[in-house]
């Protein structure tokens, strides 16, 4: 069954179609709004004779879910299958080491999938720069270790221009500003920069300390292109993923198909 796999964050909705064979190779794709999932349905209308099954990783919450739920059957009807994605102890070849594996947060262990997909058998960090940004390390032998979580580049700039009394709202992020702004509003941004690239080296600091090597830093989201020419990773290598979320979505209904 060919799957619609959809990928609902907290400001963007992404979906994609993916070929019969190769991981992150579409035959469609699209993105909307979070607010406009009403369009989907418009967006989805050639595919009704292509796609079996859904499934769906959302981080928004149960008005997301809702809204997809009518868009989906809207398109495909009510018998059209959806998994609503979750954190298990473990799937397609990830074991989470979380405390309590459920409350991971589907998005990160689909995007785990998706690393260790692309890359298996390494040491990775993989570093999604979105709405907010997460840090997580996936071990050669395929455990999620865990990881950190900040607010994200712009949610950073944004937080200071509304808690503090005179520092301004910075409308677009460069990637050219140094590490020593001569104006506030480089200065602002900077900073934040400094903060997102810092958290990301930390963490392969922190997996060198334990012998982990060689690394690869998977670098996903939005934001992430905005940081590579800030990120100092030493011996790590970098990797530039579009989409990981949906490839590890798509993983692991491959592996499942596999069993």
């Amino acid at each position: 069954m060919t799957p619609l796999l959809i990928d609902a964050g907290n400001t963007r909705i992404k979906w994609g179609v993916p070929l019969a064979h190769g991981l992150g190779r579409w035959l469609q794709e699209g993105a909307v709004e979070r607010g406009q999932a009403v369009q989907l349905v418009q967006a989805w209308q050639g595919l009704k004779d292509e796609v079996g099954q859904v499934c769906i990783s959302n981080v928004a919450g149960p008005g997301l879910q809702a809204a997809l739920t009518e868009a989906l059957q809207a398109v495909f009807g009510q018998a059209m299958k959806i998994e609503w994605f979750a954190s298990e102890p473990q799937r397609a070849g990830v074991r989470n080491a979380y405390r309590n594996p459920a409350q991971l947060g589907c998005d990160r262990f689909a995007a785990a999938i998706g690393a260790r997909a692309l890359f298996p058998g390494q040491e990775l960090v993989v570093a999604t720069c979105g709405t907010a940004t997460t840090v997580d390390a996936v071990s050669a032998d395929g455990v999620f270790l865990g990881g950190m979580i900040l607010p994200g580049l712009a949610m950073m700039t944004n937080s200071l221009a509304a808690n503090t009394a005179q520092l301004p709202h910075i409308g677009g992020i460069s990637t050219s500003v140094g590490p020593f702004a001569d104006n506030t509003g480089d200065a602002i941004v900077a900073g934040c920069i400094a903060a997102q690239a810092g958290a990301i080296e930390h963490a392969l600091r922190q997996r060198r300390q334990v012998g982990a090597a060689p690394l690869r830093c998977v670098l996903a989201g939005g934001a992430g292109q905005l940081l590579v020419p800030h990120l100092a990773l030493g011996d790590a290598r970098l990797e530039k993923v579009d989409n990981l979320v949906l490839i590890g979505l798509q993983a692991a209904l491959a592996a499942d198909q596999d069993h």
